[in-house]
């Protein structure tokens, strides 16, 4: 069974000036994203700036996500890492908090071999109950998980039930659909390539665009699965510019940008991220405001 079907956003973690975790901002970003029908949230992965946070900081914002949310959409918390044994720590709290799955991002840096990748994530499906998606992004890890694993993975271990997939390499997505036979759920990682993918027989998207426009993005995955491809299409369209603007710096530097432009007080980013340069911030507020959302 899928974890979510539809548009589960990749929620930021909204900081105070100090540095510290804003649990009032964060509460209120839950709210805005289940009144604006998002499907799933997702804590502490990378547009929650979890690479910058400690253990401990990382589990309670886990644990008051899961507490805020009561149930209402699943909660997949993000506990991956390059060390397994760490993987396994985070994952196995994450579980006790209350998440409803796992995302697992790919060790990174360590570049391991297909069969590590598998020892990897076998390791942390073993020592939790909840479902678990993997997380293919090798932009950012340096290694890509390959469909044969993903599906073998899939189709082998009871746990691990699909995978955010932000390689953007569609013949890799369509061998996996090949492959899996229906075994895995794939989730877009890419806002840009939300439609394109459900047309493969995704699930969905795990979305950045989702902070700051949950209903809009709800409705493309809502349009598509109700045979509206022409809608949903032309939804995804008219959000491109307004994405390529989110992108424009590494994420989640304008997506904080476009909360805080909306009031929302996400907050600054933790270093080594930066403030959005003022250009960019501009063009991000122009596309915004064309958007209907500022």
């Amino acid at each position: 069974m899928a974890i979510f079907e539809g548009a589960g956003v990749a929620l930021v973690t909204p900081f105070k000036e100090n540095g510290e975790v804003n649990y009032g901002k964060l509460e209120e970003l839950v709210e805005f994203q289940i009144a604006g029908g998002t499907d799933s949230i997702i804590a502490c992965g990378t547009t929650g700036e979890a690479s910058t946070m400690t253990h401990e900081e990382h589990l309670e914002v886990v644990r008051f996500v899961c507490e805020v949310t009561k149930k209402r959409v699943p909660v997949i918390a993000g506990t991956g890492s390059n060390c397994t044994d760490t993987a396994v720590y985070l994952s196995k709290e994450a579980e006790k908090h209350g998440a409803d799955g796992l995302l697992l991002v790919s060790p990174y840096y360590n570049k391991a071999t297909q069969n590590g990748l598998k020892a990897h994530f076998k390791a942390v499906a073993d020592q939790v109950k909840i479902p678990i998606l993997l997380y293919n992004i090798p932009g950012r890890t340096g290694i890509n998980i390959a469909p044969e694993t993903i599906a073998d993975l899939c189709r082998n271990v009871s746990n691990i039930v699909g995978v955010k997939e932000a390689s953007g390499n569609f013949t890799a997505i369509a061998d996996l659909m090949n492959y899996s036979d229906g075994c895995a759920d794939v989730y877009s990682g890419n806002d840009d390539q939300i439609v394109p993918l459900l047309s493969l027989g995704g699930k969905g998207v795990i979305s950045v665009l989702s902070n700051i426009a949950p209903a809009q993005t709800h409705e493309i995955c809502e349009a598509y699965f109700k045979g509206d491809v022409k809608r949903s299409a032309s939804l995804q369209i008219a959000a491109i510019p307004l994405i390529n603007a989110l992108f424009c710096e590494v994420n989640p530097i304008p997506v904080k940008a476009a909360l805080n432009l909306m009031g929302m007080n996400a907050g600054p980013m933790r270093l080594p991220l930066t403030e959005m340069e003022p250009q960019n911030q501009e063009r991000l507020k122009k596309t915004m405001k064309e958007y209907g959302i500022l």
